[in-house]
């Protein structure tokens, strides 16, 4: 981290930091609107009609909160990583986390498209692609472990919200919501993870480079 702060110094740091930030929030904006759009004309997820906007079928605040979220573990994965020593280096180029995208965005598909006999056979069925997308795209024991705990929060708060009448899931099968909710969390933020990493990883090459040309 030395040499790059010797390039650009703290100030330039830390607009690179909100830049990167600010794509990230706009990349999960968008990926809640298309997502939740899905979910919403499936009849998965229940808005009460005044609070759904034109834009997508979705109320405000999903995309707002989408965004704040991707934008935190996008930033929040490179941070674990440099914290534990453990840089990440598997597959590290932007075609890898495209598809990775591309089977985050099918896993959500699945859910809200595909009919299974029962909720159990779905959750399962997602269980083990969310754990194929870590394997195939991630396999970091930081990974792993901060898609567990995503996944346990945004759970937890999904049950609050619904508890408090904010929203609601047809035929809930694990309290308030579907016992398929925790894959998705978790694929969400494996994918988020690392498309933080790959724009930490590109802002670095690049000042490398221009370490190099100077």
């Amino acid at each position: 981290m030395g040499d790059i702060q010797d390039v650009r110094g703290p100030g330039h740091s830390r607009m690179n930091l909100l830049f990167r930030g600010l794509l990230l929030f706009l990349i999960g904006v968008f990926l809640a609107l298309v997502l939740n759009l899905l979910q919403v004309q499936r009849n998965v997820t229940l808005f009460p009609p005044d609070v759904l906007s034109s834009l997508f079928s979705s109320a405000w605040w999903v995309p707002l909160c989408c965004g704040t979220a991707a934008a935190a573990i996008g930033l929040l994965y490179p941070c674990i990583d440099r914290h534990l020593g453990e840089p990440h280096k598997f597959k590290r180029e932007w075609s890898s986390v495209m598809r990775c995208v591309a089977v985050f965005v099918g896993i959500n598909h699945a859910s809200a498209k595909v009919d299974f006999a029962n909720n159990t056979q779905l959750s399962l069925t997602l269980a083990a692609l969310s754990i194929g997308l870590w394997w195939t795209f991630d396999r970091s024991r930081s990974g792993l472990g901060l898609g567990i705990g995503i996944a346990f929060f945004a759970t937890l708060v999904s049950q609050l919200l619904v508890y408090n009448g904010v929203y609601q899931y047809t035929s809930p099968d694990f309290l308030y919501v579907r016992s398929w909710l925790p894959c998705i969390f978790f694929a969400g933020g494996i994918t988020m993870g690392n498309i933080g990493r790959q724009l930490e990883m590109y802002e670095r090459k690049s000042l490398t480079d221009k370490s190099h040309r100077d």
